[in-house]
């Protein structure tokens, strides 16, 4: 299967993906691992990315779309991939189509975690990290230290990144409606849209998206 997955942030792509990538034996593809795979491998597409990157500029579609096209042709892909993070905007979403087409495939659908607005908020704002390993993180609410403001791991000091603060939150929201959300109306429009509630364990709603893509609820 060729799935897209959309949500705002802290709907909790990052961890559906892999869950449904690992669930229907396809590779999960995040823009993130493309970014980085190309510019520790030294690619072209990465040298390219890495000079904006460092300049503060954003990556030129131009540039993502090269990275995912390459990512989608090697052989694990073949028989389909999940893309998480891309893409990003309608005119993205308009050259995947014009590539895979060029390829001879079709996506299956558009997976879209719905979750309320507040609830993005609360899940991002309330995320501490471990100063000494970032893979120890906790929540103020959902997943609390015994000792605030201290790591049960390792005893480090936890904090709140400076982009999970609720300001910065809620202008990633505003980034989200007005550049990716219209890539959801312009998916329907193709009938591939499945929206699923993503309130609830992860189990939870990683059921509910294998049930939407094999046509159950």
């Amino acid at each position: 299967m060729r799935i897209v997955l959309v949500g705002p942030p802290g709907a909790g792509k990052g961890t559906q993906a892999a869950y449904l990538a690992k669930n229907l034996a396809i590779p999960h593809i995040s823009t993130g691992d493309l970014f980085r795979a190309n510019i520790s491998q030294g690619t072209d597409l990465g040298k390219k990315a890495k000079a904006f990157m460092d300049a503060g500029e954003l990556v030129p579609d131009e540039v993502t779309i090269g990275m995912a096209r390459d990512r989608m042709n090697q052989p694990d892909a073949i028989g389909g991939f999940l893309l998480d993070g891309f893409p990003r905007n309608v005119s993205q979403a308009e050259a995947l189509d014009e590539a895979l087409k060029e390829d001879g495939v079709t996506l299956d659908a558009v997976l879209d975690l719905e979750v309320p607005e507040e609830e993005v908020v609360k899940r991002i704002a309330g995320r501490r990290i471990c100063r000494n390993d970032s893979s120890h993180v906790f929540h103020v609410s959902y997943s609390a230290p015994k000792q605030e403001g201290v790591c049960d791991v390792c005893g480090g000091e936890l904090y709140q990144r400076d982009d999970d603060s609720e300001a910065t939150v809620r202008k990633r929201l505003e980034v989200y409606h007005t550049q990716t959300e219209p890539i959801i109306d312009y998916y329907k429009a193709q009938d591939l849209v499945v929206t699923i509630p993503a309130l609830g364990k992860v189990e939870e709603v990683t059921e509910r998206a294998m049930a939407a893509l094999q046509g159950g609820e």
